[in-house]
């Protein structure tokens, strides 16, 4: 399906997930919004209410050497139709959040294997091709902002985020800022807790057993059989299937252990949740409130909490970040 400017729509995501209509961002310059990831782009352009008119989901150019210039290619046709659309609305900054080592205070995309490149100058390619300020970021630490200003994490000033879908991305708060560490902080997904081989060089690291896509990938691998999604290993393991129990139980230790020892470092007072994953509910969160408590002593358990801004987070994120571009 495509609209008339012939750019496709992306129905849902990975997971399944439907665009769903945006919270509000409050009152504020106008700002557009992009959210980058490694299959499709979510574009909108936010009015001075913070509503966020013509909010769409359309396919990421696929990477290789150019693929930045690909990329800001595909932002400026975005942006002239949003623009286009609604000529009231005059925007005075982006927002441009993208997956990968991001290093913010620089502008610089450092590495991203999805979108195929390495110290892409990214702010200032935009800033040169858009005329306004541009503020460039990554994807989940900027939700996570989101979860913080708009959503789950709203109540927490040091909280940990964990978006567990296809990979687990991570990202911290501390103080009520993001953490970022040059772009090198909040790789969860890829701390290492064993010692299984992950796709990423490394060993023993917590997406490639907890994450949604390694549960329904690891099912299928000794089983046979191909599964839709970690969702119906999880019902399969309620049912009384040892196998698929087993791979949850391996999950649910794992997603344990990692909270654990973030609990144990930084004491996060709450680790909000989201992702495709976190709609397993009390399977997952009651599981893994037990098995903190049975693991850890003295330490301050942190709340858990579910994510409550779904796939809108980035894109939600992106805007506030924007703004806060416009107003520098």
């Amino acid at each position: 399906m495509s609209d008339e400017s012939g750019i496709p729509e992306v129905i849902s995501d990975e997971s399944g997930e439907r665009l769903a209509r945006a919270v509000t961002i409050g009152a504020g310059v106008p700002v557009l919004a992009f959210d980058v990831g490694g299959t499709d782009i979510k574009s909108a352009l936010f009015d001075a209410d913070g509503t966020a008119l013509g909010l769409r989901r359309t396919p990421t150019p696929a990477g290789g050497d150019d693929s930045p210039a690909r990329l800001i290619d595909r932002l400026a046709e975005l942006s002239d139709e949003l623009r286009a659309q609604h000529p009231d609305v005059v925007p005075e900054a982006i927002g441009l959040v993208v997956p990968g080592i991001v290093d913010p205070e620089r502008g610089i995309g450092v590495f991203s294997s999805n979108l195929g490149w390495r110290d892409a100058p990214m702010r200032e390619l935009m800033s040169a091709r858009f005329g306004m300020p541009v503020a460039f970021d990554h994807d989940v630490r900027m939700a996570s902002w989101a979860e913080h200003v708009l959503g789950g994490a709203r109540d927490y000033a040091n909280a940990v985020v964990l978006i567990i879908g296809t990979g687990i991305a991570g990202a911290l708060l501390v103080d009520g800022r993001p953490y970022t560490a040059g772009g090198y902080a909040g790789e969860i997904g890829h701390s290492p807790i064993g010692e299984w081989p992950c796709p990423c060089g490394a060993r023993g690291c917590l997406e490639a057993v907890a994450s949604a896509g390694a549960i329904s990938r690891r099912y299928t691998d000794a089983t046979g059989e191909v599964v839709d999604g970690a969702r119906e290993v999880i019902a399969r393991a309620a049912a009384g299937d040892e196998t698929a129990a087993r791979i949850w139980n391996d999950a649910l230790d794992a997603l344990t252990m990692s909270i654990a020892q973030l609990t144990a470092v930084i004491a996060p007072q709450a680790v909000v949740i989201g992702g495709g994953l976190s709609r397993a509910g009390g399977a997952l969160f009651d599981e893994l409130r037990t098995r903190l408590a049975d693991r850890l002593s003295f330490h301050r358990i942190p709340e858990l909490v579910p994510a409550e801004l779904s796939g809108n987070a980035g894109i939600l994120g992106s805007a506030l970040r924007a703004r806060q571009a416009a107003s520098a």
